[in-house]
């Protein structure tokens, strides 16, 4: 029996394997010569993502294995593709030059590139944050850590788990780490990873957190009764040294989120209100009408802010003063705007500096932006005792890092240093003198030629070059006896010699090797200019902060000024008082020369606290409701408002149940997720909270609809904190509530009925609606004449017979009287006249072919 010999491993791939094995769960781009190389697994995915070629190679084992790969210089292109797909990528590099590398090159994994640390521009969303999270509980409490790598962000939160559904909801890391063997089943994320157990231990956090922000505790950050949050942040370290993220000199910040400082808005409240993300892939979303920024660093803080509405009325007010001063001042409005639209993301430049991975570019294109803030923050200070000159500091600090490194970089410095001119002449007198040999090469052989004649005197010296001998001096046959002594003969020819001098050697050596020294200097003096700016990183991020600030204040200027927005009334009281009010986001997508009908809603707790709102489908109760919201939440957002006027007694907490799907996966239908939402309302309720309605109870039998409708209307009208609510219902049994209860007040959305026609007014008056026009609603969706017409039948019989007879008396003369025929109840006159003969045949007495012919008569009469 011929034994089959087992090939052997390649040094390369036993290489490639023994680091491949350390990062299992990662797709590893292992750098070979001038490209990044894929093998087996990794290079089906690579070249199914990329749409690049898929081969295979002999490898030295017992099956080839399949490879893909692509130029080194194409990584930035590449790799955003493969960190969007949701893997998680390790960039293994050579570590050593090959050319003096004894046997196989040194490798090893410098980078690993997962969804919640890109710095990749291609892979970030410019006015979105790039979130990190670590997830840790204990029993029913939780802690959680949020990291944007690229801005520097750091917060920790500590909280339940409603809460906490609530943050990675808002916050939409776009990775999140949890401990090993732990499930949550309420996290959808599905870029999950886990780590083992010692990242989440108290002490090493805390040890990682003192050593980075070099403190002696935590208290300063308010986390120092925040064990949870604090292993968090410590598991947040953990998994940057995993993934080889080091320099982090940009995390200046540890912030602890405080949800009792924000507006409580439960997940369904966010979601049916539409407040970032829009229910449907082509909807809307408050924030796309807002974000309006003309900065990357103020559609973040935009994004924030959206996510933590306000309700301190200082801060609010605050807020609207600027709105207000950049409101009244357009021409400082615009050229604000102008200076901001300049700007570079000064904030993800910071955290390049720190992290090592600005190009010189975008380092020229920083001072540019530094040098265009310190023009905005001088224009504001020229508006003295406003408050746009107290918001800004007169420091010249910015000008002067600016001013710095315009003298280090040249006019127009490269994205790439390997590009070269990347130092400006006249930093390095050495990189000088290099770029004097590589750029003046030919006019300092002539000057050393016409030296060299002058000194020998023979008249006929040449200095030229080849690739075998290098640099040399030729000399004719006839004047070689005045050739020096010290020039040493290189190579005879017919009729002239070759020699070299300890010159022109030195300048040979120079000139071959300067543009290697050239980019070592330059590298060398970028990365001390890198140094150099680290320390500045906390500056730089301030101010790219109060230049958000003036963005998005500045941005809500210009809104209020083009959608002729007002400016709200904030007070201390719980009245609610709108006039006026339109939807901010229907209004602008409605037909040209189509005006938005406006609404005014007063709610109050002492005669009117609850509107009960009644009116067909269609007629526009949702978004009056949604638009209710929405005024409320600009006005403590602090925007203005699309209103005449808004008197708004602040709010604490905004709860919605508006609509509802079904949750098959979690076997909820549509009734127990309408019900679980309405039961978080009623047990969270406070005496600010304002509360939206609508249509509660449809999701189950009409009866137990209208009953439980009817217990949680009075339930709120009967709770001691009197919550300020708006109930839209189709149920107008509803309406009789307001007789015995007197601080519910019926409203309906007007309608005008026309031939059998209904016109949607949208406006809201006082008093109950008699019925839903939902037969018209039906008709005008083109429903079938007949259904249509068999609808208004069915309804006028349990009209009728609504107050004098049973449910079942009511069926059975339903199926007694009209179902039976109703085929030819279509006030059609050969239908009529067929039913006639019908009802005045006797079946009993003929035969079948009788029957034949009078089923043949029928069809003759129909057209058949």
């Amino acid at each position: 029996m011929t034994k089959v010999m087992k090939k052997k491993e390649t040094p390369l791939m036993k290489q490639y394997n023994t680091i491949k094995a350390k990062y299992p769960d990662a797709l590893l781009l292992f750098r070979v010569g001038d490209f990044y190389e894929t093998f087996g697994e990794d290079a089906i995915k690579c070249a199914n993502i990329l749409d690049i070629v898929l081969t295979k190679r002999a490898n030295g084992s017992e099956k080839d294995k399949e490879l893909a790969g692509f130029p080194h210089h194409s990584l930035n292109t590449y790799l955003p593709k493969l960190v969007k797909a949701g893997l998680r990528v390790a960039i293994c590099d050579q570590l050593e030059d090959p050319k003096t590398a004894k046997g196989i090159v040194k490798r090893g994994v410098t980078e690993l590139v997962t969804p919640g640390v890109a710095l990749n521009d291609e892979v970030l969303n410019a006015k979105k944050n790039n979130f990190l999270m670590a997830i840790h509980h204990q029993d029913k409490l939780f802690g959680a850590a949020l990291l944007d790598l690229s801005t520097g962000e750091f917060l920790v939160f500590e909280g339940s788990q409603v809460e906490l559904k609530k943050i990675i909801q808002s916050y939409q890391p776009s990775e999140i780490i949890t401990q090993k063997r732990t499930v949550y089943p309420f996290i959808e994320n599905k870029n999950i990873f886990q780590l083992e157990d010692w990242a989440f231990q108290r002490d090493y956090a805390l040890d990682k957190l003192l050593t980075h922000f070099q403190t002696n505790s935590l208290k300063g950050f308010g986390l120092d009764d925040s064990s949870l949050g604090v292993i968090a942040a410590g598991v947040i370290f953990a998994y940057l040294d995993d993934t080889h993220h080091f320099d982090l000199k940009h995390l200046t910040r540890l912030q602890r989120i405080d949800l009792s400082q924000y507006v409580w808005m439960d997940p369904f409240t966010i979601r049916n209100l539409e407040l970032v993300q829009p229910a449907h892939p082509k909807g809307v979303s408050l924030l796309d009408i807002l974000n309006q920024t003309t900065t990357a660093m103020g559609g973040r803080l935009l994004n924030h802010w959206m996510v933590t509405i306000l309700k301190d009325r200082k801060l609010i007010e605050n807020r609207l003063a600027f709105v207000e001063y950049l409101l009244k001042k357009d021409a400082l409005r615009d050229e604000i705007r102008n200076q901001l639209k300049q700007l570079s993301d000064v904030e993800r430049f910071a955290a390049k500096i720190s992290t090592a991975k600005i190009s010189p570019k975008q380092l020229m294109q920083l001072a540019d932006s530094l040098k265009i803030i310190a023009e905005i923050q001088s224009t504001c200070i020229q508006h003295i005792n406003t408050i746009l000159a107290h918001f800004f500091s007169s420091d010249t600090e910015l000008a002067q890092i600016a001013d710095f490194i315009y003298k280090q970089l040249s006019e127009d410095p490269p994205h790439l240093i390997t590009r070269g001119n990347v130092i400006r002449k006249g930093v390095s007198s050495e990189l000088d003198r290099l770029r004097e040999i590589q750029y003046s090469g030919k006019d300092f052989l002539d000057k050393m030629r016409d030296r060299e004649i002058e000194k020998t005197g023979i008249p006929s010296i040449k200095i030229a070059f080849n690739n075998v001998f290098g640099y040399y001096i030729e000399v004719r046959n006839t004047h070689k006896d005045k050739v020096p002594s010290d020039w040493i003969r290189k190579q005879t020819l017919v009729n002239a010699e070759r020699y070299i001098t300890e010159e022109l050697k030195t300048y040979e050596q120079q000139i071959l090797g300067a543009e290697e020294r050239i980019l070592a200097i330059e590298t060398q003096l970028f990365q001390d200019l890198i140094e150099k700016l680290i320390a500045k990183i906390n500056t730089i991020q301030q101010n790219a902060q109060q230049i958000a600030f003036l963005d998005v204040v500045s941005t809500f200027a210009e809104i209020a000024f083009r959608f002729q927005y007002q400016k709200p009334s904030l007070n201390d009281g719980f009245d609610l008082d709108i006039r006026n009010g339109r939807h901010p986001v229907i209004e602008q997508f409605l037909d040209p020369g189509t005006e938005y009908v406006p609404n005014d809603v007063l709610i109050n707790k002492t005669d009117q606290q609850i509107l009960m709102i009644t009116g067909p489908n269609m007629s526009g109760k949702s978004a009056l409701l949604r638009q209710t919201a929405l005024i409320v939440i600009l006005a403590q957002l602090g925007c203005y408002v699309p209103a005449d006027s808004a008197s708004i007694g602040i709010v604490d907490r905004i709860f919605t149940r508006v609509g509802a799907s079904d949750n098959i996966s979690s076997g909820e239908s549509t009734f127990m997720v309408e019900m679980n939402e309405t039961a978080s309302i009623l047990n969270n309720i406070s005496e600010r909270s304002l509360i939206l309605l609508d249509e509660i109870g449809r999701g189950t039998s009409t009866y137990d609809g209208i009953s439980i409708a009817w217990a949680i209307a009075e339930f709120l009208h009967n709770h001691p904190t009197r919550p300020k609510t708006l109930f839209a219902t189709h149920y107008h049994e509803l309406n009789e509530m307001a007789a015995t209860m007197e601080r519910i007040k019926n409203f309906n959305i007007s309608v005008k009925e026309l031939k059998n026609k209904v016109l949607f007014v949208r406006k809201l008056v006082a008093g109950g609606s008699e019925h839903s026009f939902g037969i018209h609603v039906a008709r005008m969706a083109g429903m079938p004449q007949s259904v249509v017409i068999r609808s208004e039948e069915i309804l006028k019989v349990l009209e009728k017979s609504h107050q004098s007879e049973s449910m079942n008396d009511r069926t059975k003369q339903l199926s007694d009287q009209n179902m039976q025929l109703s085929f030819f109840q279509l006030d059609d006159p050969i239908l009529e006249a067929i039913r006639d003969d019908l009802i005045n045949t006797d079946i009993n007495t003929l035969t079948p072919v009788e029957a034949l012919m009078k089923l043949n008569e029928i069809k003759k009469k129909i057209g058949n």
